[in-house]
């Protein structure tokens, strides 16, 4: 089992950063692949990023170039670093974790992850 909590949401106005982390406990999660999703009220569940055990990383065109995955395996972390926020950037972000080395083009779709965190709210204002 992994256990995922995030921390290093909050309140920042458009053109802030934030910086997400998202601490695995209970295994050591160096050959997952790992993902960070957000859901905004009213909305499913959208990809964000994603990073794979050999550092090779996935964005969603939304946030290409101003969000970046990052991944600490000797502390049991991943970041995500996101730049030059929006109001549109508003939801629950949540970390996931995929047991599967091999997940290929499933780094996308929730149901490629086994584990996932309880999500942190990040609000953009105007």
């Amino acid at each position: 089992q992994v256990q995922l909590v995030e921390s290093g949401g909050g309140l920042v106005q458009a053109g802030g950063s934030l910086r997400l982390s998202c601490a695995a406990s209970g295994r050591t999660f160096s050959t997952y692949t790992v993902g960070w999703f957000r859901q905004a009220p009213g909305k499913e569940r959208e990809f964000v990023a994603a990073i794979g055990w050999s550092g090779v990383t996935y964005y969603a065109d939304s946030v290409k170039g101003r969000f970046a995955i990052s991944r600490d395996n000797a502390k049991n972390t991943m970041y995500l670093q996101m730049n030059s926020l929006k109001p549109e950037d508003t939801a629950v972000y949540a970390c996931a974790a995929s047991s599967n080395p091999y997940i290929g083009s499933g780094y996308t779709r929730p149901l490629s992850y086994d584990y996932w965190g309880q999500g942190t709210q990040v609000t953009v204002s105007s």
